[in-house]
């Protein structure tokens, strides 16, 4: 069988949907804000649910004409979808009918602003967000974020950005884990303040010496 010189457009579409369907929508352009904002949904569906859209493979994949259109049926070849750029298609996916899309920053933020200002992006890749942050950030914080009622993952860093403890309850943490990683760490970093009580202390990003210039 030789082929066609000008297939119809449907069979050239058919023949990518399989192509997807075989090989799998690694073949679209996923940029990280694509990749991110597909996080960011999967968490809405799981946890909020409603007109929170699934983007799992099997469910992106059974409907291509609700997010693809009309990218798909303009191209003419495989090459072509790594030119649909995933995040933008997905975004067609969004409750936007029922105006709950408006909220999709406010229920699954990118950012949370923690206690000393700064606003460090959330990673909604495992079952639950995580909150990858300075411990010296986060003192005088009593209760642990929550994203849609979910309590956040905080991954407590030393002030190098190596992980010095992980909790989901921060309350039980200044009480009880706090005391071995203070006892650990500041004589490792002693131009970082180590209070005793830090759900009482100031947060900071600073050393004690910047801190005491400002």
């Amino acid at each position: 069988m030789r082929p066609l010189k000008s297939p119809p457009a449907a069979l050239v579409r058919e023949a990518l949907v399989d192509g997807l369907r075989r090989e799998g929508l690694g073949l679209l352009r996923w940029t990280p804000h694509a990749r991110e904002l597909r996080q960011r949904l999967a968490f809405l569906h799981r946890e909020v649910g409603g007109g929170w859209p699934d983007v799992s493979d099997a469910a992106l994949l059974a409907r291509p004409d609700e997010w693809l259109e009309p990218e798909l049926s303009r191209a003419g070849r495989r090459g072509d979808l790594a030119r649909i750029e995933a995040g933008q298609a997905l975004g067609r996916l969004l409750p936007w009918a029922t105006g709950e899309a408006a909220r999709l920053d406010e229920l699954a933020p990118e950012r949370y602003e923690v206690p000393s200002g700064s606003r460090i992006r959330l990673d909604y890749g495992g079952a639950q967000p995580v909150l990858a942050v300075k411990l010296q950030e986060m003192f005088g914080l009593a209760r642990t974020p929550t994203v849609a009622g979910v309590p956040v993952l905080v991954h407590l860093l030393s002030p190098a950005g190596r992980p010095a403890a992980v909790t989901a309850d921060l309350a039980s943490f200044w009480r009880e884990g706090y005391r071995s990683v203070r006892a650990e760490l500041r004589g490792r970093y002693p131009r970082h303040p180590w209070p005793e009580d830090p759900s009482d202390a100031a947060p900071t990003r600073y050393t004690k010496a910047r801190q005491n210039r400002g």
